[in-house]
């Protein structure tokens, strides 16, 4: 089946920088309509922080991530990254990747990868 593993999680001091890796399996990021960073922190709901949709020239991004962010990924290594810097504590979350053939829906989600940000 298809599986989505994210890694480059970490604890990071505010105003560093992480890289979030997402390799695809039985899935070829480059066809697929939508692929995503999500995250979610204890005692919230699960945000959309950046995504990329096939055919559009722009990502989005959440606002509390623009400028900071980018998302990216690499077809040769079906790969889905998300550039992290400037990083702030509330920006503490597990984040995920997901994606989708069938948009709105997100067909596909990864374990998810533990990002800290402390002061």
């Amino acid at each position: 089946q298809v599986q989505l593993v994210e890694s480059g999680g970490g604890s990071v001091q505010a105003g560093g920088s992480l890289r979030l890796s997402c390799v695809a399996s039985r899935l070829t990021l480059a066809t697929v309509e939508r692929l995503g960073w999500f995250r979610q922190a204890p005692g919230s709901g699960r945000e959309e922080v950046a995504t990329i949709t096939r055919g559009s020239g722009t990502p989005y991004y959440a606002s509390s991530v623009k400028g900071r962010f980018t998302i990216s990924q690499d077809n040769a290594d079906n790969t889905l990254y998300l550039q992290m810097n400037s990083l702030k504590p509330g920006d503490t979350a597990m984040y995920y990747c997901a994606a989708t053939n069938i948009p709105p829906r997100w067909a596909y989600w990864g374990q998810g990868t533990q990002v800290t940000v402390s002061t």
